[in-house]
């Protein structure tokens, strides 16, 4: 007799040989449907003593940064002594105050003193030549105008008798031969006293045109011996502007060339600020740009006057002027802390600075969620700095807390989750 076979039931049914692939197949599709909706983020537990959490807040951007920068004399004028010499005294000491004029060093040149001599020497033997040629040509001119008082002489009495002769020789009392050798006479003394006339004429032009040269000659020779002994007087090297003696390298009996520099004086009329700033900041950093440094409790104010073109080590050097009242005991060398204006105030979502920049770049940070007990990765965007804030752009609102220490422990986890809530 045939036997009755008996149904499966239960887990029996399913793993029933005609099943197993319809098992397989949602076995897999519960698989893949786990990878796609798994929470794929990672996770780690950290103390919250060792955290910093700031919140965000709307507020006033102010964009400025903060630098650096030493108190210099507003110009330094070098010391150059315009003749060469040997130190012999040294009248100021390096800080002191000068006036404009005042002797800071003597020298002491022999040569100098050589040239001198010889230039007397020679002025005094120029004088003398033309003193002598100047007697000369006196005396010659006396000559000149005795011989033409001579001819002029010889003239008059030649005219006189030509003509007696000429109306002796008219009613025919005398020869012919005796009236032509009067008139003759005449002429000639006429012609000698035009030579001597023209003679007095040309001399004169020449004493004129030769003395004018020899005196152009002394009075260059003077000028000469007056430029010598104000280089005699350039020895003495004078302070060339009001201010302090702020640098004087010389000592005495030591041989200084004209045109070195031997020292300066720092004009304290007004001071400046040299600046060393990060060359991020190049394409903001404007003249005019307005300053503020706190001292003894005072803010004091400074502008931009000069930014210099070259980088060196990744910044550049720009000078402050102060404007208005600055404070009593301001020295050179002092180091004062300005706050660089670089534009205009703006309302923003700000958070503290803190250490996390450094390793988000500021494209991310950890913000902490509403129950307090974990902090989640978050993209925002940082735009703008100064030394207290960050201006995000985007992904924060004013109110949420994140945390601003440093992520360098974190690695790339996207959930850290707190031993203690943080209220």
């Amino acid at each position: 007799m045939d036997r009755q076979i008996e149904k499966k039931k239960g887990l029996k049914v399913i793993f029933q040989k005609k099943n197993l692939i319809y098992v397989a197949i949602a076995l897999f599709i519960a698989f893949v449907l786990w990878l796609i909706f798994r929470d794929n983020s990672s996770s780690q537990r950290i103390d919250t003593r060792a955290v910093s959490v700031s919140t965000a807040k709307a507020g006033e951007f102010n964009d400025y940064i903060r630098v650096s920068g030493q108190v210099q004399p507003i110009s330094t004028v070098q010391i150059s002594p315009m003749e060469g010499g040997v130190v012999e005294e040294i009248i100021k000491e390096e800080g002191s105050e000068v006036k404009k004029g005042d002797i800071i060093i003597i020298l002491s040149n022999a040569n100098l003193d050589l040239q001198i001599l010889n230039s007397e020497a020679e002025l005094a033997e120029k004088e003398n030549i033309l003193r002598n040629t100047m007697i000369s040509m006196e005396q010659q001119k006396l000559s000149v105008e005795q011989e033409r008082i001579q001819y002029q002489l010889d003239t008059r009495r030649s005219k006189r008798a030509f003509e007696q002769n000429k109306a002796l020789y008219a009613d025919s009392l005398i020869s012919k031969e005796v009236y032509l050798q009067a008139k003759e006479d005449y002429e000639i003394a006429m012609d000698k006293l035009k030579l001597i006339l023209n003679r007095q004429k040309q001399d004169s032009l020449y004493r004129s045109v030769e003395i004018e040269q020899m005196q152009e000659s002394l009075d260059n020779m003077r000028l000469n011996m007056k430029m010598i002994r104000e280089r005699k007087d350039n020895l003495a090297v004078k302070a060339p502007i009001d201010g302090e003696l702020g640098l004087l390298d010389v000592v005495l009996g030591q041989s200084v060339a004209s045109g070195m520099k031997i020292g300066q004086i720092n004009d304290l009329s007004n001071y400046k600020i040299e600046a060393q700033i990060d060359e991020h900041y190049i394409d903001k950093i404007t003249t005019g740009l307005e300053a503020t440094f706190d001292r003894q409790g005072e803010t004091y104010n400074a502008s931009l006057r000069k930014v210099y073109p070259e980088v060196r080590d990744g910044r550049f050097k720009a000078d402050f002027k102060l404007a208005g009242e600055r404070p009593e005991n301001i020295r050179s060398g002092q180091t004062y802390y300005l706050n660089l204006q670089l534009g205009q105030p703006s309302e923003a979502i700000l958070i503290p600075r803190g250490t996390f920049y450094q390793k988000t770049g500021g494209n991310w940070i950890y913000v902490v969620d509403t129950s307090g007990d974990k902090a989640v990765k978050r993209q925002i965007k940082i735009g703008r700095q100064n030394p207290q804030y960050y201006e995000v752009l985007e992904g924060l609102s004013a109110g949420e807390k994140v945390i601003t220490s440093s992520y360098d422990n974190y690695g790339d986890v996207d959930v850290l989750i707190f031993n203690q809530k943080v209220q």
